[in-house]
């Protein structure tokens, strides 16, 4: 790695941490005045936009040889953003955000299933370990910060992680196929304005104001902007640490819950906290990521 890329990609993934967790924090907000599906939908109009300048900037196309693979991404990627700022409409911020990191131990999951499916002898037992300390992390994130009207928030976080480690196999698939970042993000965007619209029409259409047009033009610009950066990032720098960089959102996101919300947070939850970003650094490392993937995020 050049000197330059050493230092350039950790500010990216710091920059874009912080612009998540503050995309995080205009969900909370806008989720007083609109439902999670026309958040979305409005995320989505906006990243579509910001993707289609960046690409006639760049001399790109959109047009692109694998629909299915980018149908199948955003599917992924739209449901894993629909349960995660339903969950940040109803959670603590810095829970909401902790859940949806749990992409990574998902991931390892995942490839635990598909050795045993496949009959490997080679099941590493140190990745099974993190995914139980993972979970064990969840536990304890959730058992003390959730009320009873809380829990079907809390399943949606949880399964926002999931569903998101499954979108970054299929980003990673389309980054091999040669997809640009912008391509990508411009379908995932318009796979969002697809399915916030069908909710549209079972919800309806809110009012807007000067301050919700505000909020919802601010997450599409900060979810855009922190995608293209943390893509960026692992373009050019260490998978590894950059992973461990990226869970400093957890931390942006909580000082914006004491800070904006006065939450509160107890030992329990911060000690959950700290287990679920070991779980995943151990993950991150033990699946040897490449090197030239993006990170598993579905802001």
């Amino acid at each position: 790695m050049n000197p330059r890329a050493r230092v350039q990609a950790p500010l990216l993934v710091l920059g874009a941490s912080l612009l998540f967790a503050t995309m995080g924090l205009c969900v909370k907000l806008a989720s007083a005045l609109y439902p999670a599906g026309e958040i979305v939908f409005y995320r989505g109009l906006v990243g579509m936009g910001f993707a289609y300048l960046v690409s006639r900037a760049q001399g790109r196309s959109l047009r692109t040889d694998v629909p299915a693979m980018h149908f199948w991404r955003s599917l992924c990627g739209v449901v894993a953003l629909g349960l995660w700022f339903y969950a940040i409409g109803g959670l603590p911020l810095a829970t909401a955000v902790t859940l949806n990191y749990m992409s990574s131990v998902w991931m390892a999951l995942f490839l635990l299933g598909g050795a045993v499916l496949l009959g490997s002898a080679q099941v590493d037992g140190r990745l099974f370990a993190a995914v139980l300390v993972g979970f064990g992390g969840v536990a304890l994130v959730l058992r003390p910060t959730l009320a009873q009207h809380q829990l079907w928030h809390g399943l949606a976080g949880l399964l926002s992680g999931m569903v998101a480690a499954m979108a970054y196999l299929q980003v990673t698939a389309l980054g091999r196929r040669g997809e640009p970042e912008t391509r990508i993000v411009f379908y995932f965007a318009l796979g969002g304005v697809v399915a916030g619209a069908l909710t549209m029409l079972w919800t309806g259409f809110s009012r807007h104001s000067l301050y919700g047009i505000g909020l919802l033009l601010a997450v599409g610009l900060l979810a855009t902007i922190a995608q293209l950066m943390i893509t960026r990032a692992f373009a050019i720098g260490s998978a590894l640490s950059n992973a461990g960089l990226q869970y400093s959102g957890i931390l942006f996101a909580t000082a914006y819950g004491v800070l904006v919300f006065g939450e509160r947070l107890s030992w329990m939850a911060v000690v959950g906290m700290l287990l679920i970003v070991a779980a995943g650094l151990v993950s991150t490392w033990l699946s040897r990521l490449p090197r030239e993937s993006p990170p598993p995020t579905e802001g």
